[in-house]
């Protein structure tokens, strides 16, 4: 009265077949092949990821002053006279010398008057040797006044 399972032979279904062995190597061959372009790719892309900022503020090139306009606007001129940074500028009004203290209410004065400029624009004119801060004074009097300001970029000699 015994059961039996499987098939008489005994073998369990299996008529000749063998299992497959499990492979126990790794293929290295496309990994390595994924890591030389990886590094070619960063071997390009290295040099272009450095940055290097030179700026010459005073030149440009190119371009064209704008002469559309039928009134003139407003020329405010920084010029040094000498010295480090912190030294004495010269400002002109025009072609008026001009105390810097007094240059905000002036051209306010010349605003309300209707003698501004084109537009109320004025163009601020500055010295290659300027400094920085000189320049931005003179600008925010400028918009302090009510005016459109620009800062004049000579082109450079021979362009």
């Amino acid at each position: 009265m015994g059961m039996s399972t499987g098939s008489a032979s005994g073998g369990g279904g299996r008529r000749g077949r063998r299992k497959a062995a499990v492979m126990a190597e790794i293929n290295v061959t496309p990994m390595v092949d994924v890591m030389l372009v990886l590094l070619i790719i960063f071997m390009v892309a290295a040099p272009l990821l450095t940055v290097n900022i030179q700026v010459d503020l005073p030149q440009a090139q190119g371009g064209s002053a704008s002469t559309a306009d039928a009134k003139p606007p407003l020329e405010v001129t920084v010029k040094k006279t000498g010295g480090g940074c912190a030294s004495k500028v010269d400002v002109y009004l025009g072609e008026t010398p001009i105390a810097i203290g007094e240059l905000g209410p002036k051209i306010k004065a010349m605003k309300d008057a209707g003698a501004g400029g084109a537009d109320n624009v004025v163009k601020i004119r500055g010295d290659r040797d300027a400094c920085y801060s000189d320049m931005m004074k003179v600008l925010g009097l400028a918009r302090d006044a009510g005016y459109r300001a620009s800062i004049v970029v000579l082109p450079e000699q021979g362009s």
